[in-house]
C-alpha cells in the first residue's frame, strides 16, 4: 500500500516537473512591457527578457533609467513612465500601440512599487497610505486597464507584482493594504479574463535587497513619523517602543536576499511557460514562514506576530 502511494506521489511529482518545464515557441516575435525598471527586479527582468530574444518595452520613472537601459541592448525599447499620473499611463498605452502594431501585446508585468511606509498605522497619515496604495494598486491598475485592448488582442499573460505581504498582514503602513489589493485585483482579473484566453499570475516575493529594501530610507521615514507624532498617541506608545520597532525593522531589512533572480526567474516562467502558475512565492521567508502563517488559524497568527512585537508603554501589564 505505501510502494503504491510512494509510486503515486512520484508520478504527481514527475508530471508536475514535466508540465511546468513546457516553454512556449517563437518567443522573439513577443512583446513585454515592463513597469518600474530603473533599478531592482524590473531592471534585471528586462535584460533577462531581451537575452532571451523577446521584445522588450521597458518603463522607468526617470529619464536616466530608461537611456541606461537603452545602452544595455540595441533591440529594448524604454520609455518615461509614472503610474500615477494617468496622462503618463495613457501616452505610454498609445505609444505601445504603436510599437507591438499589429502583433499585440504578449506580456504586461506591473512590477513598479513603493516600500517605504513600514511603520505602525497609528503614525501614519492618510497622505501616507495614499502615496503607497496610488503606485502598489491604483497605479497597476490603471496600467492593465490602458494596455487590455493590446493584451485581450495577443491572448497574452498579465504578471502582478505582490509579496508575501499580501498574504500577512505583518507590518503597519499602507503597503500590506496595497499588496492585499494587488492580490484581489489579480485574482478578478484571472477569473473575467479567462474566456479571452489571457492569463494572470501573481509574483509574491519576500524579502530581497532592492531600492525598497534600502535601510537609510525606512529609517529616514521612521523618524519623520515619529517626530511628527503629537500626544497622546506618542506618550501611550512611549520612546522604547520607537527604538525597538527601528531595530526590529533593521533588523527585518537586514534578512534580504541580494538574489534577486529567483524572482525575475518566477516572472520569466510567467511569461514564457505553456502552463503558467497562479501564484509564485520566490524566497525561502516567504515559503517558509510567512505564506505558511497566513494559512493559520487568526488566534495562532496574531500569537506568533505579536510575542516579538515591542510592548507600548501604555500597553496591558
Amino acid at each position: 500500500m505505501w510502494l503504491l502511494l510512494l509510486a503515486l506521489v512520484g508520478l504527481l511529482l514527475l508530471y508536475r516537473w514535466y508540465r511546468q518545464n513546457q516553454i512556449l515557441e517563437n518567443l522573439s516575435d513577443k512583446f513585454v512591457f515592463i513597469t518600474g525598471c530603473d533599478t531592482g527586479f524590473g531592471n534585471l527582468l528586462a535584460k533577462q527578457l531581451d537575452k532571451r530574444g523577446m521584445k522588450v518595452l521597458a518603463a522607468c520613472l526617470t529619464k536616466q533609467g530608461a537611456e541606461n537601459l537603452r545602452k544595455e541592448s540595441s533591440r529594448l525599447q524604454s520609455i518615461v513612465l509614472d503610474v500615477t499620473d494617468s496622462q503618463s499611463v495613457s501616452s505610454a498605452a498609445k505609444w505601445a500601440t504603436r510599437v507591438v502594431g499589429d502583433e499585440g501585446l504578449w506580456g504586461l508585468v506591473n512590477n513598479a512599487g513603493f516600500g517605504n511606509a513600514l511603520a505602525p498605522n497609528a503614525w501614519q497619515t492618510k497622505a501616507d497610505f495614499e502615496k503607497v496604495l496610488n503606485i502598489n494598486l491604483l497605479g497597476a491598475f490603471d496600467v492593465t486597464v490602458n494596455f487590455l485592448p493590446l493584451i485581450i488582442k495577443a491572448r497574452g499573460r498579465i504578471v502582478n507584482v505582490s509579496s508575501c505581504a499580501g498574504r500577512l498582514s505583518f507590518i503597519g503602513g499602507g503597503y500590506c493594504p496595497s499588496k492585499f489589493g494587488v492580490e484581489a485585483l489579480s485574482d478578478s482579473l484571472r477569473r473575467e479574463l479567462y474566456h479571452f484566453g489571457v492569463k494572470v499570475s501573481v509574483i509574491e516575493p519576500g524579502a530581497f535587497q532592492t531600492q525598497i529594501s534600502v535601510k537609510e530610507h525606512h529609517l529616514k521615514n521612521l523618524d519623520r513619523l515619529w517626530s511628527n507624532l503629537s500626544s497622546p498617541i506618542k506618550d501611550y506608545f512611549g520612546e522604547q517602543y520607537y527604538q525597538k520597532y527601528t531595530k526590529g525593522l533593521i533588523y527585518l531589512l537586514e534578512k534580504s536576499s541580494p538574489k534577486l533572480y529567483y524572482v525575475t526567474d518566477c516572472m520569466e516562467h510567467a511569461l514564457t511557460a505553456t502552463h503558467p502558475w497562479t501564484r509564485y512565492s520566490p524566497g525561502l521567508d516567504g515559503k517558509l514562514y510567512y505564506i505558511p502563517v497566513s494559512y493559520l488559524p487568526t488566534v495562532l497568527s496574531d500569537y506568533l506576530l505579536c510575542r516579538s512585537s515591542p510592548k507600548p508603554a501604555y500597553g496591558l501589564k
